[in-house]
């Protein structure tokens, strides 16, 4: 995670990173959970990620991602982000509990990983510079930066 440009002093940011972490150690421990066989362990881990997952890249989309879009100067960045996430929910989503294909969780988990790398050291980073403070007062009322000093 990013730790250099100081975009999570932004609230809004920083929530977003955190999760990022812990979305990171879960898919970590499922990654090992699958290499090593306890397939159990692993379906548990499966539906840990999906919960922490899908509220995340709801509350993106719903937030900084439709700031950016609003702005224009991303919009093409992203859209290619929230495919993306499409891209990983279906695949993770619609593993079949009976006879999981775990192959296509280590892919998907192999691109959540480059995607939350990017989101973390480029996308972050440049709404921070791109986007206006009215826009991180709208999506974190009461918690921008200029209001936490």
């Amino acid at each position: 995670m990013c730790n250099y440009c100081g975009c999570r002093e932004f609230p809004l940011i920083g929530r977003l990173s955190q999760e990022h972490w812990d979305i990171e150690e879960c898919a970590g421990a499922l990654r090992r959970a699958i290499v090593e066989g306890r397939h159990g362990d692993a379906a548990t881990l499966l539906r840990e990620l999906l919960a922490r997952l899908i509220p995340h890249t709801a509350a993106e989309e719903s937030g900084l991602f439709a700031e950016l879009r609003a702005d224009g100067a991303l919009a093409d960045e992203v859209e290619r982000l929230c495919a993306e996430h499409a891209d990983i929910h279906g695949v993770l989503g619609t593993i079949d509990d009976a006879a999981p294909d775990w192959s296509a969780v280590l892919r998907a988990l192999d691109k959540l990983h480059r995607h939350i790398d990017h989101e973390e050291h480029g996308l972050f980073p440049a709404a921070v510079i791109m986007l206006p403070l009215a826009a991180f007062d709208r999506i974190t009322p009461g918690q921008s930066p200029a209001a936490t000093g």
